[in-house]
């Protein structure tokens, strides 16, 4: 008799810890195990702060990067000279700007260079904002015009005067390219009263057209071909160290870029809305149009070598380059070749 007392005594201890277990499990008040783990800890220095970076915003606010067991610290560079500089001195683990910034460390001989391990961007992002409007624009309205087109030897320069050059305009010549204003501080320049026309990224450019201080009159972008515009890169050093990191932070991005690519304009505004908080989702899903209409977005990581050499031939053209760098040290595919 006391046998089968104990026995039935331990069948209902066991049911009652398994119902405990349960109860435990569905309770939300209780940290689960994805809660307790352990998230490694990334800073970005990003050139600057802009829709036309959609898919890292993406990756950030779906939860992408902490699917992959990452946490992102984001800084605004301000620059891409900026950036290699915090790269360089260690002040942030991962770069994002022109991978122009890597070819340049290169070719001084740094040996602990830059390594560009994904891409985001393909095209220029930067709209051309005229003081006046201009319905019928055509690029020799800029023939004797005061332009602030970015910083000498940026991306954003080059491929601004690559286009004056492919419409017959003299970059030094047939108008004033004023380089005299830092990039952050263009846009205040600008409403400010200096300048005829500006180049900004997105909302920026829609920011200004909607408070009537300037209209879109071109997406550079438009007018060039496929280039690696904005890429991440770290130092050499930091991949050979952190090759599982930068894995995961590869696969968080591309999450981010097929995302965007299966979404609206309307869809991503909304998701990236928390990124931009004194901006507005009309706002966002125009400027997101904006930039969906000229396909600026790669829908993976990977660079090909046919448009790293394409900026390499921007550069040269602008006269930023003596002598190409190898696309095969400069850029490492090995992150970003298996994710298609």
């Amino acid at each position: 008799m006391k046998r089968l007392t104990y026995s039935i005594i331990l069948i209902i201890a066991v049911i009652l810890v398994i119902a405990l277990a349960l109860i435990a499990r569905d309770d939300p008040t209780l940290p689960t195990d994805d809660e307790n783990a352990t998230l490694d800890k990334i800073t970005i220095s990003e050139v600057t702060h802009s829709v036309f970076y959609a898919p890292q915003y993406v990756a950030i606010n779906l939860g992408f990067f902490e699917e992959e067991g990452l946490e992102i610290e984001l800084i605004n560079g301000g620059g891409a000279d900026n950036v290699m500089t915090a790269v360089l001195s260690n002040q942030v683990d991962i770069g994002f700007a022109g991978p122009e910034a890597a070819i340049y460390v290169y070719n001084e001989g740094n040996s602990d260079y830059a390594e560009v391990f994904a891409q985001l961007t393909k095209k220029d992002g930067s709209m051309l904002v005229s003081r006046d409007a201009l319905p019928d624009f055509e690029w020799s309205d800029l023939i004797g015009k005061h332009v602030l087109p970015g910083r000498t030897g940026g991306v954003p320069y080059m491929t601004f005067e690559y286009v004056l050059k492919a419409n017959n305009i003299n970059p030094q010549s047939d108008l004033n390219l004023d380089t005299s204003i830092s990039f952050d501080a263009m846009t205040s320049a600008f409403v400010a009263g200096t300048g005829d026309f500006v180049t900004v990224f997105e909302p920026t450019a829609s920011s200004l057209e909607l408070n009537n201080q300037g209209y879109i009159v071109a997406a550079v972008g438009a007018y060039t071909d496929d280039i690696p515009y904005t890429a991440y890169f770290a130092k050499k050093s930091y991949i050979e160290e952190n090759s599982d990191i930068i894995e995961k932070f590869t696969r968080a991005i591309y999450k981010g870029q097929q995302w965007v690519n299966e979404h609206t304009a309307k869809e991503i505004a909304e998701v990236v809305l928390p990124s931009f908080p004194d901006s507005d989702v009309t706002l966002l899903e125009s400027s997101i149009e904006n930039y969906k209409s000229i396909d600026v977005w790669n829908t993976n990581p990977y660079m090909t070598k046919e448009s790293f050499e394409k900026l390499q031939e921007v550069m040269l053209e602008a006269g930023e380059l003596e002598t190409l760098a190898p696309f095969e040290t400069i850029v490492n595919n090995s992150f970003a070749e298996d994710l298609e």
